[in-house]
């Protein structure tokens, strides 16, 4: 992630150079295009291919991340992310909504100053000698994070299979928050290292060793936390689920703050700019692999019908093989990274960073008037689609959809993401960006009206149990895109307006805070109505006299002879109000955008 006068220069020098460099080697999807001049002269096919990776992909993790919802959002990342696109840290959001969104981006070509590690006439000529290897390395080892992400967004999915409340689901959600806020330890990884031992292996390594250690533990006690042992009660105990998850994420969210860094130094200056392409395909891959492909291979009814000829109770894998077998991978990876592959200095990148003058040089920058109004934007602003982001697939699985077709639903939404991003790049590359962002909220907000349609249609045209028409399918299928045109407008107009407005003497740091803010904006709206739609879900005891909206009252109109049945769901009442919310937030904040997009780049200075 990222974020004139001579008192901010010399600080900028030091606390905040590891972050700021550490980001400037990365290229994202989204301001490659912007590049387009750049990229239209190019004349070596391995080069416009390499540009299409690190401008196509990084979304489409978002998008994975934050549909898995949390999103996000994404990704989708993000995420986180993608996110979901939500989803999808675009380092996270597939909008499953809740996993974060991080946008990285080359901040001297796109907001000016400073050195670019590699120049135009390096990008014409792509040569991967001596650097394949690490470029394989880095790829797999963003992988391995992709995974524990992946298995996260699944789990809520694995949840409402087992009927946990939706307070319970809220309490889940905030595993995924470490991708929003690492940037509150993100200084002491780059600072604080064993020397002989190498400034990032000293966090990778421990780190991927402790993320083998939970899942290899988490193998053994997976079963009786979701409390699929023990049939009499079933009770899931989330508030330990939660904790282990959310270590999970915090150590993923460590590595990829060290993986970020090393990528700086183990490629070669003309090759630095993979390090983005090696984050968005390891980290989509990881992710597919943790969620759809495992949500797929761990259905015994998909098993039976595409895998077996004999069918089973159980599928292919289990939530306790699967941990266990990636347990066993990070622990040999690990292994052999830290024994084989040694890790080499580069002073110009790896200096020595002051801790107290890096979280200074952040609170200086919250301080500015412009970044407190913005920061007022992006903390509300998601509210309009936290009903949507949050709860579309846990209702559709609510319904009957099964869970691992709702997860595989999301593949054709890949390629819509990568013309999506080509084009809108185009009408976000200009020096108002947020008008976009604008225009693509109101669609937005329109997508989730659909939304409430398309769940209340799941309850009527069910033919027998996890069985729907192929029209509804379509239709599902037409509601992501729809939802993906319209996140995708946003998230690229709000990238485009991170780099026009970042500091580029503390641009790493400036858009780290950003991004930090952005998502959090994300987070919190989705835990929020998770915690709330079962206490607006009005309920009724048919068949005899009697309330349903405790645990209690639904066990004794249950041993009365009755049935509980849902008269209103709290969705379809968070839908309304957040639609509601949504058009009054456009009167309420929509000059106030328009006026923060015009402002002339002092007003985002640090002074």
């Amino acid at each position: 992630m990222q974020w004139r006068t001579k008192r901010c220069a010399n600080e900028a020098a030091r606390p905040g150079r590891q972050i700021e460099r550490r980001e400037k080697g990365k290229r994202n999807i989204i301001f490659q295009f912007m590049n387009y001049e750049s990229l239209r002269k190019s004349l070596k096919f391995t080069t416009i291919i390499r540009k299409l990776l690190q401008a196509f992909v990084k979304p489409v993790s978002t998008i994975i991340i934050m549909s898995s919802g949390v999103t996000k959002r994404t990704p989708m990342v993000q995420n986180g992310p993608k996110h979901l696109v939500n989803g999808i840290d675009l380092d996270s959001s597939f909008n499953i909504p809740h996993v974060p969104l991080s946008k990285h981006m080359d901040e001297d070509r796109f907001i000016g100053g400073g050195t670019d590690i590699t120049t135009d006439e390096d990008s014409k000529t792509v040569d991967l000698k001596g650097d394949l290897h690490n470029v394989m390395l880095l790829i797999f080892l963003y992988i391995l994070q992709g995974i524990p992400l992946g298995l996260t967004g699944s789990i809520p999915m694995l949840l409402s299979g087992r009927k946990v409340s939706y307070k319970e689901q809220a309490i889940f959600s905030f595993v995924f928050w470490p991708f929003s806020i690492k940037l509150l330890w993100a200084p002491l990884v780059d600072s604080m290292y064993v020397k002989w031992f190498g400034r990032r292996k000293t966090w990778l390594v421990p780190t991927q060793y402790l993320i083998g250690i939970f899942m290899l533990v988490l193998s053994s006690y997976v079963n009786t936390i979701l409390g699929t042992e023990d049939t009499a009660s079933g009770k899931v105990d989330i508030i330990l689920l939660t904790f282990i998850f959310f270590m999970l994420n915090f150590l993923a969210a460590t590595q990829d703050i060290a993986v970020d860094g090393w990528a700086l130094t183990i490629l070669s200056r003309r090759n630095v700019g993979w390090a983005s392409t090696c984050n968005s395909v390891g980290q989509t891959a990881g992710y597919f692999l943790g969620n759809a492909l495992f949500l797929a291979l761990e259905s015994a009814d998909f098993c039976n019908k595409y895998l077996r000829s004999e069918p089973q109770s159980e599928g292919v894998v289990t939530l306790a093989s699967f941990l266990y077998y990636s347990g066993i991978v990070f622990f040999i990876s690990t292994t052999l990274v830290s024994l084989m592959k040694h890790e080499k200095v580069d002073q110009d990148v790896d200096s020595n960073q002051g801790i107290a003058d890096t979280y200074k040089q952040l609170i200086r920058v919250i301080h500015l008037p412009s970044v407190i109004s913005y920061a007022i934007i992006v903390l509300t602003v998601e509210v309009a689609f936290a009903a949507a982001d949050s709860l579309f697939d846990l209702k559709l699985i609510e319904a009957g959809m099964p869970k691992e077709r709702l997860a595989l639903f999301t593949v054709p939404m890949v390629p819509i993401e990568i013309i999506l991003t080509l084009i809108i790049s185009k009408f976000t590359a200009g020096p108002r960006p947020m008008d976009i962002y604008l225009k693509a909220m109101h669609y937005r907000i329109l997508v989730e009206l659909l939304y409430v349609f398309v769940v209340w249609l799941s309850h009527r045209v069910q033919e027998t149990t996890g069985h729907f028409p192929l029209y509804f399918y379509g239709l599902i299928l037409a509601s992501y895109a729809l939802h993906q045109v319209t996140v995708c407008g946003m998230c690229v107009a709000q990238v485009a307006f991170h780099a026009k407005i970042s500091d580029p003497i503390i641009g790493g740091t400036y858009m780290t805070l950003l991004n930090t803010l952005s998502n959090l904006g994300s987070n919190w709206p989705a835990t929020l109505v998770l915690w709330l739609v079962d206490s607006l879900t009005w309920k009724s005891c048919q068949g005899v006299t009697g309330s349903c909206y405790s645990e209690q009252e639904i066990q004794a109109c249950t041993n009365a002879g009755g049935t509980c049945v849902t008269t209103l769901d709290g969705y379809y009442i968070e839908a309304f109000i957040c639609v509601v919310i949504g058009f009054l937030w456009l009167q309420w904040r929509k000059h106030k955008v328009h006026q923060l997009d015009a402002l002339d780049k002092s007003h985002w200075k640090c002074l």
